[in-house]
């Protein structure tokens, strides 16, 4: 609980507490304050166990951190049960694979189908684009003559 406090700010914490409630009240004090958070422990500890019993014997291997959720995924995704396929999914997908087909795409090659890497172009050639007819991106467009208007698209403004 009080894990990041700390040789500092406890000496400071007790300086203060003494100038606050004075030698002669501290331990009285510190005897209400123990008091007290031993009350809200019971307390919680007793809900916790009438929520237990109230969820029935189907929910026996309940425990409230996992209401955290990265406690949660941790224990669903990080255990040894893989009940979803999880670990195939994770073997399966190859995620420069995936890359390099979405970079071919955009530059207009054509990935080599069996072995996962991108079929380069040669030096003296240019790479013809992915789909007949399509625009190549990485091209500037054409300009316009200088007395000729660009065309105008009422949709765009």
């Amino acid at each position: 609980m009080f894990n990041d406090i700390g040789a500092l700010e406890l000496v400071t914490l007790v300086v203060l507490a003494v100038l606050v409630f004075g030698p002669e009240k501290l331990p009285k004090v510190i005897q209400d304050v123990t008091r007290t958070i031993r009350k809200i422990r019971e307390f919680s500890d007793s809900a916790k166990d009438d929520i237990r019993s109230e969820l029935g014997p189907q929910f026996k291997d309940f425990e409230f951190e996992d209401l955290n959720p990265k406690t949660f995924v941790r224990k669903q995704l990080m255990d040894g049960n893989d009940d979803l396929g999880l670990k195939e999914i994770r073997e399966s997908f190859d995620l420069r694979k995936e890359m390099a087909d979405v970079t071919d795409a955009v530059n207009g090659r054509e990935a080599a189908p069996s072995t996962g890497t991108a079929a380069a172009p040669s030096a003296g050639t240019t790479a013809a684009p992915a789909a007949a007819g399509a625009p190549d991106l990485l091209k500037k467009p054409a300009q316009p003559a200088r007395d000729e208007r660009p065309p105008f698209d009422a949709d765009a403004t």
